[in-house]
């Protein structure tokens, strides 16, 4: 059992980590296999990367804070789940958002509608600061519990202390690529925010911080 689970995870990360485009057939199949996985524990010294054409982005998650949102994205991460997924929402002077798992298909009207097939309790309590890394969710009206989406995240372009009333669990922040991100939010995008060239995240992955020649965390 041990030998098949890996061999499809080595499958599953080859394809979205090359391929442009997904069939609906293989994003339900990539959908199960991460509902599948356990959550994996977070080090204080792991780092999640997002390599873009435009430059790379280091993000530093908030394990003590936001345990379960920050073990979440690792296990996504891992499994190849974000790789080829876009950022499909960019709005300068407030976020850019990305994960959706529908931006890997060829239908560019449902992007921002889906995820790996469930939601994460809210963590509530982080800052909406510049660089800070959120999670997207549905509205108070159908979501009272504020559960965050389980894939769709955000990065916040600068101080958002509105975000922190409305409850958003804010789950990590960026260290390093801010200037990345202050590029893609340039991009021309059309009349629903979604950029007009795909904004792609062509690899994510964790890492420890002393691969990125970061100072250690004690």
């Amino acid at each position: 059992m041990r030998i098949y689970t890996s061999f499809i995870a080595f499958i599953l990360c080859f394809t979205t980590a090359w391929s442009q485009s997904l069939s609906g057939s293989d994003i339900k199949k990539l959908q199960s296999y991460v509902q599948s996985l356990q959550d994996e524990m977070v080090s204080p010294n792991e780092v999640a990367v997002i390599e873009t054409e435009y430059g790379n982005i280091v993000i530093e998650f908030f394990s003590y804070a936001a345990p379960l949102h920050a073990m979440n994205f690792k296990k996504l991460a891992n499994a190849g789940y974000f790789n080829g997924t876009t950022f499909h929402r960019v709005i300068p002077n407030f976020v850019i958002q990305g994960g959706d798992i529908l931006s890997r298909d060829d239908n560019l009207y449902n992007d921002g509608t889906g995820g790996p097939g469930y939601t994460i309790p809210a963590e509530l309590g982080q800052k909406h600061l510049r660089g800070a890394v959120a999670s997207a969710r549905l509205p108070d009206n159908i979501n009272p519990q504020k559960r965050s989406n389980g894939s769709q995240f955000y990065i916040c372009l600068k101080d958002l202390p509105f975000l922190d009333k409305a409850g958003y669990t804010v789950f990590g922040k960026v260290i390093q690529g801010m200037k990345t991100i202050d590029k893609i939010a340039k991009v021309q995008c059309n009349n629903k925010d979604r950029p007009i060239k795909d904004v792609i995240m062509k690899r994510v992955y964790v890492t420890d911080r002393k691969k990125l020649n970061l100072n250690v965390r004690k």
